[in-house]
């Protein structure tokens, strides 16, 4: 099984993954966080990774560890209100991973933001990269609605733009 894992991630190219995200995918995701971040009072970034680096994989790196470091590199964790949450996606593994903030995780469950994760792994099997994207921006939006309405006087803390890592 590793070596799969291994030689899916030596193969996945940056080319592949553009061709998935192109940039009107990645302007419909800019809309859908801008548009659904007006509901809520969270913070939301979208990041997609083509393939981790050969001594990354060797170590058994998992898209959820990953996530995490990703989470504090574009610094998702640094909102006034710990209001910020990372979607996740490497394409290599297939994988949708959720990381949120500690002032949202204590208020959603882990099978709540799976639900999301795998709705929008659901689309991508299909191909449809714009659609389980903005699906999965409306799911997360969704719950954190629920949880943290805006108020008014919400200040917009990250940038909207979904990243290509």
């Amino acid at each position: 099984m590793k070596i799969q894992r291994i030689l899916r991630h030596l193969f996945a190219t940056r080319w592949q993954t553009r061709r998935c995200f192109t940039p009107a995918v990645l302007e419909q995701i800019e809309r859908a966080i801008t548009e659904l971040e007006t509901q809520h009072a969270g913070e939301l970034r979208f990041a997609v990774e083509t393939a981790y680096e050969l001594p990354e994989l060797w170590a058994g790196l998992a898209p959820r560890q990953r996530a995490i470091e990703v989470f504090g590199e574009l610094g998702v964790w640094d909102t006034a209100d710990d209001n910020g949450v990372l979607i996740y996606l490497s394409m290599a593994d297939r994988d949708v991973e959720i990381v949120a903030d500690r002032g949202i995780a204590s208020h959603v469950t882990q099978a709540e933001w799976d639900a999301v994760c795998r709705d929008m792994e659901d689309h991508f099997r299909r191909g449809q990269f714009a659609e389980g994207s903005v699906a999965g921006v409306r799911g997360v939006a969704r719950l954190l609605a629920q949880h943290f309405p805006n108020r008014g006087g919400d200040r917009n803390e990250l940038p909207n733009q979904a990243i290509l890592l």
